[in-house]
């Protein structure tokens, strides 16, 4: 599993222009399961199970990640851009990047240091006064390169560090991705719904489109989650630790999950000897927001992989929780078919 989620990492798929994330998926399953694509380019899977379930069930995680997009073009060949989905700009300048459908490779700039006031040197660069230098010189030359409304994606590496660590860009949420490919590679107990969603990270766009098509009963989703365990957050500041298994959270800012799947989900991870936990703090949130309230209302619980630097260029997992994430997922999901 650890294979395919470095695969997935390395593609580009910012929300909207999930295209190359979408065509390997299909790849992959193959002729497993029957694949449908709906307008918006979500990816909705029908797996065959040995038996037929009391409920329909869903598992969902999401294609696209946070990135940039073009906005303007400067006289002096450098380009602007805004931001797609939550980006600290901490994070974004002077980091290598790539443009459109071309790849065309860029860096992250602004104004050099020494040129800023004691003032604006104690604050983030925002994005409005970033740009992004791909080595012209001239408007004229970047437009035979770069067009306006060209994605622009992290350039990241897949590295395996420390004790189980991995670091990589779209871990959010390619995670979730890689498990529903393995749990499919597998088969399931029973029929079920995999979908591969779009543009979470603008509004959960693509989840509700796709739940409203499956209308099940039951939903998980997959996805990562923010960590905080690192100095000096203490406490519940941490929300949620790597190494101490998956999380399932119990409030976001978007959902109050079904109580009934919250307490199963640590009724089956104790049973089972596996470690879960939830997060400490209501914050956040993820396709669960719109999947639960699609049709006449679907319950729904999140298990997520804890993430340290979410929406970075270098979001970190651990290698056990991302496992363990799929052992939970899949006890959860032979309980709930027939519940």
């Amino acid at each position: 599993m650890m294979n395919e989620l470095e695969k997935l990492c390395l593609l580009d798929g910012i929300s909207g222009d999930e295209g190359a994330v979408r065509e390997y998926i299909i790849g992959r399953i193959g002729k497993k399961a029957e694949v449908t694509v709906d307008a918006l380019g979500n990816v909705i899977v029908f797996c065959k199970g040995k038996n037929r379930a009391k409920n329909k069930v869903m598992v969902s995680a999401h294609m696209d990640e946070v990135g940039m997009i073009v906005t303007y073009i400067n006289e002096d060949g450098t380009i602007k851009i805004s931001p797609v989905g939550g980006i600290d700009p901490r994070v974004v300048f002077g980091r290598r990047v790539r443009i459109g459908s071309k790849g065309i490779c860029g860096v992250i700039g602004g104004r050099a240091i020494h040129n800023l006031s004691a003032d604006e040197r104690k604050k983030s660069v925002p994005f409005d006064k970033m740009t992004v230098d791909i080595g012209t010189d001239s408007r004229e030359q970047t437009e035979k390169l770069v067009s306006l409304g060209d994605s622009v994606r992290f350039v990241s590496e897949f590295v395996k560090f420390g004790d189980g660590f991995v670091k990589c860009k779209a871990i959010d949420d390619r995670a979730g991705c890689a498990v529903m490919l393995r749990m499919i590679d597998e088969g399931v107990e029973c029929d079920t719904y995999f979908t591969f969603v779009v543009q979470e990270e603008i509004g959960l766009r693509g989840s509700g489109c796709a739940a409203y098509t499956v209308d099940p009963d039951y939903a998980i989703v997959l996805e990562a989650t923010t960590a905080a365990d690192i100095p000096p957050s203490e406490d519940d500041e941490k929300v949620c630790e790597l190494g101490k298994g998956p999380v399932v959270s119990f409030m976001d800012r978007h959902t109050i999950y079904s109580k009934e799947l919250y307490d199963l989900a640590f009724e089956t991870a104790a049973e089972n000897d596996l470690p879960c936990q939830t997060k400490t703090r209501i914050a956040g949130g993820n396709d669960a927001g719109a999947i639960h309230l699609s049709r006449g209302g679907i319950k729904t619980c999140a298990v997520s992989v804890p993430c340290r630097y979410l929406h970075s260029p270098s979001c970190v997992i651990k290698q056990e929780d991302f496992e363990n994430t799929y052992a939970l997922t899949k006890l959860i999901l032979d309980r709930i078919y027939n519940k």
